[in-house]
């Protein structure tokens, strides 16, 4: 995803869509360095909400399948609606952060519900109580995500833009890390290398997550501050058509790959099936996201060089071919090199693709727009993990097409929308209104 499809050799990210999309936006006094305040403090923050996220999130398939005795059809539904019920925040907030001018407050107060959810894992006994739980917690996602994007965006150069989101997704990894060593840690203390997880095993790590995720907030509402974004302005639209139509035709891309990026849920059941005990699992998840951490930021960087349509472009192969062996794996060494593959394919697309909707529409309108991208993501998680637990296990008497079919649907789907994204072009969006 990127500027124009077919740039000049080594040409930067100085295109007529970038220069229309920052022209109305009042630059932060130090929006030339890369790594600025806001930057780090956005980052640390990511850091140690993912030290709390992944902690317990890895584990919660594992719950409701080993502890409750969930069918994949049901979880597919609950990671899904969870996805699905956030993303008209995702939306909302976006449009709330560019009417009020204020991108840190909606973001703090997204955190902020987020890690009030935590504590209630420990105390859920059905599978119910788990969903509400899930549900608040991706709602407080909802709210923080497209203004805590904007921030990002709004408080750098657009040439950093590509490094400082390669960053952020870098220190959101490598909490991620250190979360899933901490459960690691937990689970092997409690209940060594079990084939399956235990109740109270679950409990602990949820009761531990809780303190991270407090200092996010306290970082976050301490440490950051809004950037100006030039003259007072009317609520802007929400319409697709205001974005321009490169924006347009690549949410439509984006969600066609999505309907093939079921939860990752579905990864961690995979792994389980091939043969990989609870503590292998976290630790192939460590290794996962330790090669994320050192891959988001090059990444980025690479993406501001070369353009993000070529890194972006790159990284959805790699999906289609990791999905695939995903669906033909039969032996846990097979998941531990599948999953090096899903760390490339996350490590150069995240990130990337936030800087490059930066680049399409105008700073402004950057709160909506990423509010519209993270909703198309989370509205398609839905079908897409319904679709994959029904493939897998059925639904009633019909018992599925088994653990290969929906990682094959998945590669099928994101290939088609790799061919289209390659045929995809960015043009200048219309200059926003004053």
């Amino acid at each position: 995803m990127n500027q124009p499809a077919t740039p000049p050799s080594g040409e930067q990210d100085s295109s007529p869509a970038q220069g229309a999309a920052d022209a109305p936006a009042q630059e932060p006094a130090d929006s030339g360095r890369a790594l600025n305040r806001n930057v780090l403090a956005v980052s640390a923050t990511s850091f140690l909400t993912d030290v709390s996220s992944d902690m317990v999130m890895t584990l919660v398939p594992l719950f409701l399948a080993n502890v409750l005795g969930v069918r994949t059809a049901l979880i597919g539904v609950i990671e899904g609606l969870a996805e699905a019920t956030a993303s008209l925040l995702k939306i909302a907030s976006g449009w709330i952060s560019d009417r009020w001018g204020s991108r840190k407050w909606p973001a703090v107060a997204g955190y902020t519900i987020s890690t009030l959810s935590k504590p209630f894992y420990a105390i859920a006994t059905t599978w119910g109580m788990v969903a509400g739980v899930r549900w608040a917690d991706r709602v407080g996602k909802g709210i923080r995500t497209a203004p805590r994007d904007a921030l990002v965006a709004d408080s750098v150069a657009p040439a950093a833009r590509g490094f400082a989101f390669g960053f952020q997704r870098a220190a959101d990894t490598a909490g991620a890390l250190l979360g899933l060593l901490i459960a690691l840690l937990i689970v092997n203390r409690l209940q060594a290398a079990g084939q399956t997880l235990a109740w109270s095993t679950f409990r602990t790590v949820a009761l531990v997550s809780v303190i991270p995720a407090v200092l996010a907030v306290l970082v976050l509402a301490g440490f950051t501050r809004d950037v100006p974004l030039g003259s007072k302005r009317a609520a802007p639209a929400v319409r697709l058509r205001g974005w321009g139509r490169s924006f347009s035709s690549l949410l439509a891309i984006v969600a066609l790959f999505e309907l093939g990026n079921s939860s990752d849920a579905f990864l961690v059941l995979r792994a389980q099936e091939a043969g990989l005990s609870v503590t292998g699992i976290l630790g192939v998840m460590v290794l996962f996201n330790a090669l994320y951490a050192l891959i988001s930021t090059p990444a980025g960087a690479l993406s501001d060089r070369i353009g993000r349509k070529k890194v972006i472009l790159f990284g959805w192969i790699l999906y289609a071919v990791t999905y695939a062996g995903f669906g033909l794996a039969a032996h846990p060494w097979q998941i531990w090199a599948l999953y090096v593959l899903y760390a490339l394919y996350y490590g150069a697309s995240y990130g990337t693709a936030k800087a490059l909707i930066a680049d399409l529409v105008p700073a402004q309108q950057r709160g909506s727009a990423y509010g519209a991208y993270n909703a198309v993501l989370g509205l398609v998680d839905l079908p897409a993990s319904l679709l994959a637990g029904l493939l897998w296990q059925g639904v009633g008497p019909w018992h599925g097409l088994g653990p290969a079919a929906p990682f094959l649907f998945g590669a099928a789907v994101s290939a088609l929308a790799a061919l289209l994204f390659w045929r995809w072009s960015a043009q200048p969006p219309a200059p926003a209104a004053t």
